[in-house]
């Protein structure tokens, strides 16, 4: 079975609608979120009504349980803006939506078990870079797949007993490359493969800027930092 990975959206709509009509183009069954569906950019309402109307299978990052709990103790100021921002924006609707997302997630697909965390299987604030990334974390997971958020860098690192993808960020990455990054990985194959879409990223800076959010958060975006 051909699965979507994505992440760290951070309420970017443009980027992810981008990203959802490239998956079309390769014959994917479903779509696996590991987190932070909001909590930058000015569109959280049309980010999450995309995420359901696509069935897409979310867990709940650490912005989103900010943004829930209008909780910025462990942001830093720009973020925390950006967070009391999307707060004050977000529908009832949206709010009940966030408030329905796990920590974490497993499915099964070709007799292999999958687990979806936002930071690691031991914590939900723990950036696990590629160098980072040890076998053990399956193990705690209980898993032979691992997916990972909240880095915005994209790896895949393979180990005797399954392997760890983190498919990038969509909404703002910071691997130097700014087009949204996701992956797709094929459960039977056991294949993982990151491709970069390229979007409308002068008109996301003007909503930015009409929005009154921090001029930071278009400087990121743009450099892809």
């Amino acid at each position: 079975m051909r699965w979507g990975l994505i992440s760290d959206v951070h309420a970017n709509a443009p980027a992810l609608k981008a990203v959802l009509e490239d998956l079309d183009r390769h014959d994917v069954e479903r779509v696996l979120c590991a987190g932070d569906v909001v909590g930058y950019y000015p569109f959280p309402n049309e980010t999450i009504e995309m995420l359901r109307g696509r069935r897409i299978i979310s867990i709940r990052g650490n912005h989103d349980r900010s943004v829930l709990h209008v909780d910025t103790s462990r942001l830093n100021p720009l973020a925390s803006d950006a967070v009391l921002w999307t707060a004050s924006h977000l529908s009832e609707e949206s709010r009940r939506y966030l408030g329905s997302l796990p920590e974490c997630t497993t499915v099964r697909s070709d007799r292999q078990a999958m687990s979806v965390y936002h930071g690691s299987p031991q914590d939900p604030l723990e950036y696990v870079y590629e160098n980072k990334a040890v076998e053990s974390y399956l193990a705690m997971a209980r898993c032979s797949i691992l997916v990972l958020g909240h880095t915005h860098i994209p790896f895949v690192k393979r180990f005797s007993s399954g392997l760890i993808v983190n498919p990038g960020s969509v909404g703002q990455p910071r691997d130097g490359d700014p087009r949204a990054s996701y992956s797709i990985i094929d459960t039977t194959e056991r294949t993982v493969e990151n491709h970069r879409v390229g979007y409308d990223i002068e008109m996301v800076a003007r909503k930015v800027a009409e929005a009154g959010l921090p001029r930071w958060l278009l400087e990121r975006l743009e450099a892809g930092i």
